[in-house]
């Protein structure tokens, strides 16, 4: 099982990645910044998974999500909240290449399983307790 990241460690992560992160890569050919299906065209075996956000003693993190104002999920300036969902239910990534952060997570409805990816960018991310 992956190491369970907290807020801190996370923006630590996502601050280096953004320093390291040279020009294009493979990993931005769609572009991530909000929630995405994950595109088909992504290599799996280009990224590494280094953390997961999902609660290390909560085996059903809440499906409350934190959207202030009237910012959609789908928006690329919406907050990454770790306590919240989805964000609660996602492994943290890593591309080898360039060395980008990505959260991932698996959406499942009734009749349907969307595996989800977003770019990780630091600035957004909040520390908003539940």
């Amino acid at each position: 099982m992956p190491d369970h990241l907290n807020t801190a460690t996370l923006i630590d992560y996502a601050r280096t990645a953004e320093a390291k992160a040279p020009g294009d890569c493979a990993c931005t050919k769609t572009p991530l910044d909000g929630w995405q299906s994950q595109p088909l065209s992504l290599d799996e075996t280009q990224f590494r998974e280094i953390g997961t956000l999902m609660p290390e003693h909560d085996p059903e993190p809440t499906f409350a999500e934190y959207l202030p104002g009237k910012i959609s999920y789908w928006s690329a300036d919406a907050p990454v909240a770790p306590n919240y969902f989805p964000y609660n239910r996602c492994g943290v990534w890593e591309c080898t290449i360039c060395g980008r952060l990505y959260l991932r997570y698996t959406e499942g409805g009734g009749y349907f399983v969307d595996r989800r990816i977003r770019a990780v960018r630091a600035a957004l991310i909040e520390d908003v307790p539940l």
